[in-house]
């Protein structure tokens, strides 16, 4: 089975853990440790200060390997380590909390800046009445439209294997000429 690395990233608190664990195929690999600042202790218990690992079978062929980032920034020197050798990433972000979208929008330029590879957006905590509609999230964050922003709900595996196939769709669009014949790079 050919494995696929991708990423998944965001924010503190964004709902990287959570969103790998309601669609791995495996019990997922955390590294969690209790939250030591107040500030942080308001939003969650635990936080990733390495790495989460799940994988999820595409088919008989292909096995996606996701790896979590930490969310904050004093375990940004994990980002670079992560995306190496990644097909793509998803870039997670609260959508019911717009106070971190200069956090987020931070952490998609030093993404851009450690790698090439395509990415989503995925404006998660869509169930919640309070959660701030995908087009202004987009807006909010000056994402260029030919990136896909999509809907999403951590909890929810439909809805995480949504992300997940739009960004498999999205890498496979960037190996495309406009004949629609596939490119090597």
């Amino acid at each position: 089975m050919q494995p696929l690395k991708i990423v998944i990233t965001g924010s503190y608190s964004a709902g990287k853990t959570q969103f790998i664990r309601t669609i791995s195929d495996i019990e997922t690999v955390s590294t969690d440790y209790a939250v030591t600042l107040d500030e942080e202790r308001e939003l969650k218990r635990e936080t990733t200060v390495a790495l989460d690992f799940g994988t999820i079978a595409i088919n008989d062929k292909l096995n996606l390997y996701l790896f979590g980032t930490p969310g904050q920034e004093r375990f940004d020197f994990m980002w670079e380590h992560l995306a190496i050798g990644c097909l793509g990433y998803v870039v997670l972000v609260d959508s019911c909390r717009p106070g971190h979208f200069a956090e987020t929008q931070r952490l998609m330029s030093r993404f851009i800046e450690i790698t090439d590879a395509p990415f989503v957006v995925a404006a998660n905590k869509q169930d919640d009445p309070s959660a701030l509609p995908v087009s202004y999230v987009r807006r909010r964050l000056g994402v260029p439209l030919e990136i896909p922003v999509l809907p999403c709900v951590a909890t929810e595996r439909l809805s995480v294997k949504t992300v997940l196939l739009s960004l498999l769709r999205h890498i496979a669009s960037r190996y495309q000429d406009d004949s629609g014949e596939a490119v090597e790079e």
